[in-house]
C-alpha cells in the first residue's frame, strides 16, 4: 500500500512528550573531582559522574547508565595514552574503559569475583598500555589496550598506591611499608617482592587537573547542585526537592521543564550556622503561586520567597524547642505541610514539651500538645517528643497524617485539625491475628484513589482500609498474593521488604521504593506485579530508594536514590472529565519507520475502554486506560506490525459513552 499525503492536522501542533518506558538521569556535575586530558578532549569526573569536553568544538557529552556506562558512583578515572582509553573505576569496583568516540567496554572481573575481605580500588597508575590498580587485596594489572586483566598480585594487606620506574614496581602497603618487585620477574610469586626503604613518589599526578581546572570550572554540563534527593514533591508540574535528612548538606532544588532552579542561601549565614543546609522537608504555600516556601532543618525553620531566604525561625522567636543532652543545639523541624487555607503545620521532633505547631497566615504560632506523640523514653529522656516524626500528608477528607520513623516507637498518627484530636497507631496486627514485627520505624504513608491508607514499614506495606480509619485499634491488611502454583497458598505482598516510600499514580497503582530491593510497581488490584526495577535490570541508579514523586500530568516517576536522581516515564497520567477531539491525542504522530516504541494516547477518562480500528473499521487492538493513558505497540492482535495507514482510536467511558476522538498515522 502506498500512502498519500497525510492530513496536516494529524501531526502538527501536538505537545511533545517523552516516550513511555524511557529513563532519564538528573545528575549533579557541580563538584569537579578529577580531570584527565586525552588530546583535545577532557574527561571530567564531577560529583562522582563523568562528562567529556572537546576543546575544538566546545561540545559536552554526558556519560551515564542510559548512554553506556555500566554503573554509577565513579570513584576514580585515569587516561591511558597507549591504550587510548579512560579507565573508570566505580565505588563497587566495577570498571569501564571509555574511548573518546564514546565507545565503552566493561571489565567486571573484580566486581563479580568472590574475594574475601577488602575489594576496594585505592588508586590507578598507568604505565604504557597497562593500568596498575591498587586494591584491598593486592595489585591488578589491567591491559587497557586489549581490555583484559593480565595478572593479579596478591598481598596480605591492602595496597594503597602503586609506583613504577624503568625496572621495578612498588606497592605502598597499608600497615606494612613499601614493597618492591622487578618487572622482569614473576610477580605473582610473593617471594619476588621485598620490602624497601628506597622508592619513587606515590603522589598522584595532578597536572591535567591543575592545567585545566580554570577552563572546566566555566563549563555548564547542567544538572542540580547536589545529588541528595531524600525529599521530593510534585506541585503544579514542578519537582521540589531537598536532601531530606539531617546528615547531608543540601539546598532547595526545583526542576521544571528540564531546567533546575537552586534557591539562594544569601543571608542565612548571618543568622544560622552551616547546619541549616541539612534540610529534611519543605512545603509550598498554596496561596503563593509556588513562590513561598518553608523548609524544615536540623536547626529550625527557614522561609523563602521568590527563591530568596527571608526569615529564620528557632527557639528565640517561635515555639520551636531545642532538644536536650548531647544534641542540645538541635531544633529539629522534621515535617512541614500547608493546609488548604495557607496555614503551615510542622513537626518539632525530640522537643521537650510539644511536637505539632501551626503558623497561621497572620503570623501567629499555636502549639498542639498531645501525649500520643510525646513518648520518647530512651537515653535518659522521659515523655519527650518522638524523634522521628515526619512525612506529613493531608488525605482527601482533610485529615492530617504523619509517621514516627524511629525504632524506639514505630507508629503513625491521624490528626483532626478541626477538633484537635489525635489517633495513634502503635500496635500492628494483621487480618490473620498475627502481630507484625517492626524492628524499625514507619517510613511512609499514602492515600490511594479509593481512600485507603498505605503504610510503609520494615516488614513490607500495610493497608489500613477506609472503613477502619476511625477505629482505635484496627486490624491491618497484609495483601495476600496467590502463588498460582496449583495450591491454595498465598504470600503477603512484599513481605519482609523494607518499604522506604510510597506513591500512588493516576491509575491507582502503587509504587513502592525500598531499601536494597529497588522499586516495585503493583497494580490497582493490589496483587499484580507490573514492574520490579533494580539497578541490574534497568537504568535505576541504585537499589536504595530514599524518595519518589509522581508527575501524574506527564506520567514521569522520579526516584531519589543514594546515587542521585533518575526517572521513568510510566504509562499512567491524570484522567480527563470527558473525552473529545480537543483533549485526546496521540504521540508520536505520525509514527515513522524508525520508531519502534509504544504509541501513547492521553487525555482519556478513568478506566476508559479503548479500541484501535483500521480505516475500514476492523478491530486492530483494544484495552483499558491506565488513568488517562493508553499505550499501543503498533501491532495487530497477532503481534504483527500494522501496515501504513490512518488508524482510528475509538473510546468509551465507564457509563458507555462512545466516540472516535483521535487518529494515528503510521508510515512504514
Amino acid at each position: 500500500m502506498v500512502m498519500g499525503v497525510l492530513p496536516f492536522y494529524l501531526f502538527t501542533f501536538l505537545p511533545s512528550n517523552a516516550q513511555v518506558g524511557i529513563w532519564h538521569n538528573y545528575l549533579s556535575y557541580e563538584n569537579i573531582q578529577d580531570i584527565q586530558a586525552a588530546g583535545n578532549d577532557l574527561f571530567v569526573m564531577a560529583s562522582n559522574g563523568l562528562y567529556q569536553y572537546n576543546k575544538n568544538d566546545q561540545s559536552i557529552y554526558i556519560y551515564d547508565k542510559i548512554n553506556g556506562l555500566s554503573d554509577t558512583n565513579i570513584s576514580k578515572i585515569k587516561w591511558c595514552q597507549q591504550g587510548k582509553r579512560l579507565v573508570v573505576v566505580y565505588g563497587n569496583m566495577n570498571i569501564d574503559l571509555v574511548e573518546t568516540n564514546n565507545n565503552i567496554t566493561n571489565i567486571s572481573d573484580i566486581y563479580t569475583k568472590a574475594i574475601t575481605g577488602d575489594k576496594s580500588i585505592y588508586g590507578i597508575t598507568v604505565s604504557g598500555q597497562y593500568a596498575y590498580l591498587a586494591c584491598g587485596f593486592g595489585i591488578v594489572k589491567l591491559n587497557v589496550k586489549d581490555a583484559e586483566i593480565s595478572e593479579t598480585y596478591m598481598f596480605d594487606y591492602p595496597v594503597l598506591a602503586v609506583a613504577l620506574d624503568d625496572s621495578n614496581i612498588y606497592a605502598q602497603v597499608k600497615s606494612n611499608g613499601v614493597w618492591k618487585g622487578s618487572l622482569s620477574s614473576n610477580l605473582i610469586d610473593k617471594t619476588n617482592w621485598q620490602k624497601t626503604n628506597s622508592y619513587p613518589s606515590f603522589a598522584e599526578d595532578k597536572t591535567d587537573y591543575n592545567e585545566n581546572y580554570e577552563l572546566v570550572s566555566t563549563l555548564n554540563p547542567g544538572g542540580p547542585k547536589y545529588n541528595y534527593f531524600g525529599f521530593m514533591k510534585i506541585i503544579n508540574g514542578k519537582l521540589y526537592t531537598c536532601n531530606g535528612s539531617f546528615t547531608n548538606a543540601g539546598v532547595i532544588q526545583i526542576l521544571e521543564n528540564g531546567q533546575w532552579t537552586i534557591y539562594s542561601t544569601n543571608g542565612i549565614s548571618e543568622v544560622a550556622d552551616i547546619n541549616h543546609y541539612r534540610l529534611s522537608c519543605l512545603s509550598v504555600d498554596p496561596t503563593s503561586n509556588d513562590e513561598h516556601i518553608f523548609a524544615g532543618s536540623r536547626n529550625g525553620l527557614f522561609e523563602f520567597r521568590n527563591g530568596q531566604f527571608v526569615k529564620y525561625y528557632n527557639y528565640t522567636n517561635s515555639p520551636i524547642e531545642r532538644t536536650d543532652g548531647i544534641n542540645a543545639n538541635f531544633e529539629m523541624v522534621s515535617g512541614t505541610i500547608f493546609d488548604a487555607n495557607g496555614n503551615l503545620w510542622f513537626l518539632n521532633s525530640s522537643a521537650p514539651t510539644a511536637s505539632l505547631i501551626k503558623l497561621s497566615t497572620n503570623g501567629e504560632f499555636t502549639k498542639y500538645n498531645h501525649s500520643e506523640y510525646m513518648k520518647y523514653n530512651s537515653g535518659g529522656f522521659t515523655n519527650k517528643s518522638n524523634p522521628g516524626l515526619s512525612k506529613m500528608i493531608f488525605d482527601s477528607h482533610g485529615m492530617l497524617w504523619f509517621v514516627n520513623e524511629t525504632w524506639t516507637l514505630p507508629a503513625f498518627y491521624q490528626y483532626n485539625i478541626t477538633d484537635d484530636t489525635v489517633r495513634a497507631y502503635e500496635a500492628f496486627i494483621n487480618q490473620d491475628g498475627s502481630t507484625i514485627d517492626m524492628p524499625s520505624g514507619i517510613t511512609s504513608i499514602a492515600e490511594d484513589l479509593e481512600g485507603n491508607m498505605w503504610i510503609g514499614t520494615p516488614a513490607g506495606p500495610l493497608l489500613l482500609e477506609k472503613d477502619k480509619l476511625n477505629e482505635d485499634n484496627p486490624t491491618f491488611t497484609q495483601v495476600k498474593v496467590p502463588r498460582n502454583d496449583g495450591t491454595d497458598y498465598a504470600d503477603y505482598l512484599l513481605s519482609g521488604i523494607r518499604i522506604t516510600c510510597i506513591g500512588i499514580d493516576a491509575a491507582g497503582r502503587k509504587w513502592f521504593g525500598t531499601n536494597g530491593n529497588g522499586v516495585f510497581l503493583i497494580g490497582a488490584d493490589n496483587i499484580s506485579q507490573i514492574h520490579h526495577f533494580t539497578s541490574e535490570n534497568s537504568y535505576l541508579l541504585s537499589d536504595n530508594i530514599q524518595s519518589l514523586a509522581i508527575n501524574n500530568n506527564s506520567g514521569e516517576v522520579f526516584f531519589g536514590t543514594d546515587n542521585g536522581l533518575c526517572s521513568y516515564m510510566s504509562d499512567a497520567t491524570t484522567t480527563s472529565d470527558e473525552m473529545s477531539k480537543d483533549n485526546v491525542w496521540a504521540y508520536p504522530n505520525p509514527v515513522t519507520p524508525e520508531y519502534t516504541g509504544l504509541i501513547t494516547i492521553v487525555g482519556l477518562t478513568f478506566n476508559a475502554d479503548v479500541k484501535i480500528l483500521s480505516a475500514s473499521g476492523a478491530l486492530i487492538a483494544e484495552g483499558r486506560s491506565n488513568g488517562g493513558t493508553f499505550t499501543w505497540d503498533g501491532c495487530d492482535k497477532n503481534g504483527n506490525r500494522v501496515a501504513s495507514g490512518v488508524y482510528m482510536v475509538a473510546t468509551a467511558t465507564n457509563s458507555g459513552e462512545k466516540g472516535t476522538v483521535c487518529k494515528i498515522a503510521i508510515i512504514n
